[in-house]
């Protein structure tokens, strides 16, 4: 009895149920991303593409192409194909809220402003995060005594080099630039390209540090954050690899510092090392 083949007519690509679980662990040893159940239609969208760069036509083969160790390139292309997603300006909302509302007021004044205010964007996809983080803390400095201004240094990262290039060239389109943004702070913070599109303004970009970095396997430093959104990443790992990065975020976060998840997202498997923030609607997790 020949295996079940899965054909996705639409998306032009088809392959068995073995092809698809190989390429399931492939993507989790590669990156932690467990695609799970239900996702063929995915992988056939985003993989299309490149099956056709490199003229080939089944998973299989492509599996076999990825294993070998000249294939460096190859294989995170295939790792940026399956990890970039959209995303939006402010996001969610509240984190922002409670960032302008709560974090810098107090930061500014307990006289910690001349020490600088550290950042880490994990999972920062093509920056928006970081820039709408980078703009909320721009507002409090415009409007706040000189003494309490505070110094921000963000870092950037994400597991896709492609998407990593975007998000430092900070350039969108009129759709990305939709999404969330406002026409006051589109105007302030951005600066329209002869080709239609906006440019971040140099003064928003040269506080973020963009680099790669995988969550699963790198090593994520000494440096001590006083805040960290790591958004809607970790509902793509299974329980044991999101309690391991939990506690390596834990290892970089400042005494008492906060961190902040996807709104379907919890610190489940670590709960020890946190103590819940309400910042109405959602919640902050703050180190212990």
């Amino acid at each position: 009895m020949t295996e079940r083949s899965r054909p996705l007519l639409n998306a032009g690509v088809s392959f068995t149920d073995a092809e698809y679980q190989a390429f399931r662990l492939f993507l989790q040893q590669s990156c932690g991303i467990d695609l799970g159940v239900g996702k063929e239609y995915l992988v056939a969208t985003r993989v299309r593409r490149i099956l056709a760069q490199e003229h080939i036509s089944s998973l299989t083969g492509l599996l076999a192409l990825l294993r070998s160790p000249a294939q460096r390139a190859l294989r995170q292309e295939v790792v940026d194909a399956m990890t970039t997603n959209e995303t939006l300006w402010f996001r969610d909302a509240y984190p922002f809220e409670y960032l302008k509302q709560h974090i810098l007021p107090a930061w500014g004044g307990q006289n910690k402003a001349a020490r600088g205010f550290n950042v880490w964007s994990a999972a920062c996809s093509s920056g928006q995060e970081p820039y709408s983080i980078n703009i909320i803390i721009d507002e409090y400095n415009r409007q706040c005594l000189a003494r309490n201004r505070i110094d921000v240094r963000i870092s950037a990262t994400d597991i896709s080099s492609e998407i990593l290039a975007t998000a430092k060239q900070g350039t969108y389109d009129r759709l990305s630039i939709a999404r969330g943004l406002s026409q006051e702070r589109l105007q302030t913070y951005f600066k329209p390209t002869p080709d239609a599109h906006w440019q971040v303004k140099p003064s928003l970009q040269s506080a973020i540090h963009f680099k790669p970095l995988n969550l699963q396997s790198d090593h994520f430093g000494y440096e001590l954050f006083d805040l960290i959104c790591c958004r809607n990443v970790l509902i793509y790992f299974n329980a044991e690899l999101k309690k391991r990065i939990l506690h390596k975020i834990h290892a970089v976060l400042a005494p008492g510092a906060l961190l902040f998840l996807g709104a379907s997202e919890s610190v489940s498997g670590a709960e020890e090392l946190f103590d819940v923030v309400n910042c109405r609607p959602g919640i902050a997790y703050r180190k212990r």
